[in-house]
């Protein structure tokens, strides 16, 4: 009884909203009697279906989640001080990279302007201790890599440069007086820096073929050679020179300032990856380097190798962050993008495409994660290091092929924030070590032979 009386009452509270006037005009466009008999016929489930299209699905917007690549919260295993600047690094390159960044992209230019706004972050040199160094975890070394390359993996790679590849040589295997003159100013982004070990002819070879060659003459050296693809070689005011000595035949490392007589370089044009970084050719020709400038402790490959294993893990979290950023922007784009009467997020296989980047992306986060935690215990091995910048390199080819697939032919535009990193991620996959030089580090590992020629 009390349920026919609550149908009674909905009934006339419907009754009593109709618009006469307006089911008037209705009645002559459609059949009202035989339109009300369908409906009369509808159960339950099948009327309040009915309601919810008639009412726009709820009367407000669907509220979606937040697009976040970090699926299994890793950063929530921060301390409140790291979190802090993770997200103040973020919050300063969607700041101040994110709306420039494809306009110097495409011009393949660097935009000079940002080195003070860098410099204000105090990030340089991050895990380094003294010299205004910030001392802080590898892990944090590794956070703030991805979240420059989840905005822009050329930006993450001049930094990388910077503060890894050219403070790291100083750092781990200069003199005290070399430490002392070099580190304060690249920390504060003041120097510039560069690291010249691939040659025209020699890359993955470079620990046993140098051609770049060094030859001591008194308190000097006479370097003759050529160096390629030299991040920020255009604009730095130091390189490290990597040589092979004509007497020992081993490899040393040289800091070879901007004016240097017989230095020069010339730009490296045309290139269709990591457009922002001003790579380099370096020619030596009878450049001669005081021996105050020669890297006190480097005096063999194996030194060198100590500088390559403590960035390639730094290389891993940005294949991670050029990953991130390309899943991230797919995804936003495929909740906003309709076709059908509704966006394509809903689709099956865009889901699919979808999940398939996350568990890719996911995977990598949590393996690049240990590997820091690894160094932070100063466990790092050189199979670490390589085994992560083989699958996160892998797999992120993999991440950025399916965010342009489910944007279609947009993909391959620069103003939908995906195509840079399809085209990056193709750089990242080839330096700091190729996939199978990575690979035989970490098979004569496991296997304990050498597969190396």
């Amino acid at each position: 009884m009390a349920s026919t009386f609550s149908k009674i009452k909905e009934a006339w509270h419907i009754f009593k909203s109709i618009d006469f006037n307006m089911l008037g005009k209705l009645s002559e466009k459609i059949d009202l009697p035989k339109v009300m008999a369908s409906v009369a016929k509808l159960d339950d489930k099948q009327l309040a279906g009915l309601m919810k299209m008639l009412d726009g699905g709820g009367g407000h917007k669907k509220e979606l989640p937040a697009i976040d690549g970090d699926f299994y919260d890793l950063s929530h295993l921060l301390n409140e001080e790291d979190r802090a600047l993770q997200l103040k690094v973020r919050a300063f390159m969607e700041k101040e990279i994110q709306p420039i960044v494809n306009e110097y992209w495409l011009k393949a230019e660097f935009p000079f302007e940002i080195i003070p706004k860098f410099a204000e972050l105090n990030i340089c040199g991050v895990t380094y201790e003294g010299y205004g160094c910030p001392n802080r975890s590898f892990l944090m070394e590794g956070i703030i890599a991805m979240e420059m390359a989840r905005v822009d993996a050329s930006v993450a790679t001049f930094f990388g440069v910077q503060s890894g590849l050219a403070m790291g040589s100083i750092y781990l295997l200069g003199s005290e007086e070399q430490k002392a003159e070099w580190l304060p100013g690249m920390q504060q982004l003041k120097i510039i820096g560069a690291f010249g070990l691939t040659e025209p002819e020699v890359g993955s070879g470079a620990a046993g073929g140098l051609t770049t060659t060094a030859k001591r003459e008194g308190d000097s050296w006479i370097l003759n050679g050529q160096k390629k693809w030299i991040g920020n070689a255009t604009f730095a005011d130091v390189q490290v020179i990597w040589a092979r000595d004509l007497d020992d035949n081993e490899v040393k490392g040289f800091l070879v300032r901007k004016d240097t007589p017989g230095f020069s370089v010339e730009k490296i044009h045309d290139k269709m990856a990591l457009r922002i970084v001003q790579n380099g050719l370096i020619t030596l020709k009878d450049c001669r380097v005081n021996e105050a400038d020669r890297l006190q402790h480097a005096n063999s490959f194996k030194d060198t190798a100590k500088v390559l294993r403590m960035t390639r893990a730094g290389v891993a979290w940005e294949a991670v962050g050029c990953a991130r950023g390309a899943y991230e922007n797919a995804l936003d784009y495929t909740r906003k993008r309709k076709q059908f009467g509704k966006p394509i997020a809903s689709f099956q296989l865009i889901q699919n495409h979808l999940v398939e980047m996350l568990s890719n992306l996911t995977a990598m986060e949590t393996m690049v994660y240990r590997l820091s935690q690894i160094q932070d215990q100063g466990l790092l091995k050189d199979e670490h290091a390589s085994l992560a910048k083989v699958f996160c390199s892998l797999r992120t080819r993999d991440v950025v092929s399916r965010a342009r697939e489910v944007m279609g032919g947009n993909g391959i535009l620069l103003e939908y924030n995906v195509a840079r990193f399809v085209a990056d991620a193709e750089a990242i996959y080839s330096y700091e070590g190729t996939k199978e030089i990575n690979s035989l580090i970490v098979g004569r590992a496991i296997t304990g032979f050498s597969a190396f020629v």
